[in-house]
């Protein structure tokens, strides 16, 4: 009988998310006994990760981790890994590109307009398209990095002027309503988490800020509005082609209307993420929670070794 594969837990890298990846990746494998926790200083694999004797769990927020980059080689290196694979990856780090297959699927989205940064609109353009109360963010990140929530036309000028030259950009009419978010585990929608943080609004400080914000799992809301936002959920699951796992957020606003606003193929798995608080709605602690996570690519795993 083959050896069982060892586990390695990826995290770090280089991007604006390290730190917060550096935790998740320790929370990980804290939760994996056995695993090798590897904290990459560079945005590359180490040489020796070759394999099916070898099974990874990113936990690599942001650039190389969510954009398809260290699925694609670990694909090369033929090692199974957990979580969507590289065009999934590719797809829904690209929030425009994810909006058309909302759509396409009859998933609720809200309109928005696209811009690079060395082609920006007019503020004016902006405000007659979308009102004077809009969200810009980076089309092709996460975690709420260069989040600008705008009011009027003198803010969002002032904004616009900020913007890098080098970056794909999006802007949205803000949505006034309550925050919400579920995973989903193997296709299936989790418990659904409210967001309210405690001020402002929640970028990527309150969002990775312990007590900065309180949350409400499961979100005390109408059972039919649970059932519909967790069908819709599964649904752009499947639609955008992820596997293993994904977390899902979605803004719903006063009159009933529930709007998503992106599918995370690679969601924190921090002291403060919302990933095990909806597991936690049904009984999944932490440790339970990982090791749902990563028994597919541990399928995946056997079954590579047996056809060998």
């Amino acid at each position: 009988m083959k050896p069982n594969p060892q586990i390695v837990v990826l995290c770090g890298a280089i991007s604006p998310e390290r730190e917060v990846s550096l935790r998740s990746g320790r929370a990980v494998a804290a939760a994996l006994p056995g695993s090798v926790l590897v904290e990459l200083n560079e945005n590359a694999l180490p040489p020796w990760l070759q394999g099916p004797g070898y099974v990874a769990f990113p936990v690599i927020h942001g650039d190389y981790g969510e954009d398809g980059q260290v699925q694609a080689e670990l694909t090369r290196r033929q090692v199974p890994f957990a979580g969507c694979d590289e065009a999934t990856s590719r797809l829904c780090i690209d929030k425009v590109a994810t909006k058309r297959v909302m759509r396409q699927a009859g998933v609720p989205a809200i309109p928005e307009v696209a811009f690079s940064g060395q082609n920006l609109p007019t503020a004016e353009a902006l405000v007659q398209t979308l009102g004077e109360e809009m969200v810009i963010k980076p089309a092709d990140k996460g975690s709420s990095v260069g989040l600008y929530v705008l009011k009027g036309r003198e803010q969002i000028m002032a904004a616009l002027q900020e913007l890098s030259p080098t970056g794909q950009w999006m802007a949205e009419r803000r949505l006034r309503g309550r925050e919400l978010s579920l995973g989903i585990l193997n296709g299936q929608p989790m418990g659904i988490v409210e967001i309210v943080p405690m001020q402002g609004v929640y970028d990527y400080r309150t969002k990775y800020t312990a007590g900065a914000s309180n949350y409400l799992f499961p979100a005390p809301i109408d059972a039919g509005f649970t059932a519909a936002i967790q069908a819709q959920a599964a649904n752009l699951f499947q639609a955008c082609g992820c596997r293993d796992f994904a977390r899902a957020d979605v803004i719903l606003e006063p009159d009933g209307k529930f709007y998503f606003l992106e599918i995370n193929t690679m969601p924190g798995m921090t002291e403060t993420s919302l990933m095990p608080k909806s597991a936690s709605c049904l009984g999944l602690d932490f440790p339970a929670l990982v090791q749902r996570m990563i028994a597919p690519a541990l399928q995946r795993a056997h079954a590579a070794s047996a056809s060998c």
